[in-house]
């Protein structure tokens, strides 16, 4: 399994890194904002298209959530699961990430035991 990390903070991604190492992903990706992860993406070569890809909500530049409608439109067309990684706890947002393309959300703080439960919902084992 191939995992795009999206995350302002390097020791998230650290441990998000972590967490999915100890459970067997082959291939982590991280970007550190929602417009580098787009270039990544962009750039399909520089690593392959990623099976998932875990994003943080609240970033500066563009949020997770912006970062969600533009990769599920043109050109980007990710056609991958997306998980929203947050601490956002209002209905109505997470209806609207949902709406808008995310698969699921992971609320933080959460325990590599919750993660691995979300990615197997998914489909992915662990």
């Amino acid at each position: 399994m191939h995992v795009l990390l999206i995350d302002d903070s390097r020791t998230m991604r650290r441990i998000l890194a972590s967490m999915l190492k100890q459970m067997g992903c082959q291939t982590i990706s991280e970007a550190d904002s929602g417009l580098a992860a787009l270039e990544l993406l962009a750039d399909a070569t520089a690593g392959g298209v990623p099976d998932m890809v875990l994003v943080d909500w609240h970033m500066p530049g563009m949020s997770g959530v912006d970062f969600v409608e533009a990769v599920r439109a043109k050109p980007y067309d990710y056609r991958g699961v997306v998980m929203m990684v947050t601490t956002e706890t209002e209905i109505d947002q997470i209806g609207r990430a949902l709406a808008l393309g995310a698969d699921e959300y992971l609320m933080k703080p959460f325990t590599q035991e919750v993660l691995a439960q979300k990615l197997e919902l998914l489909g992915f084992e662990v």
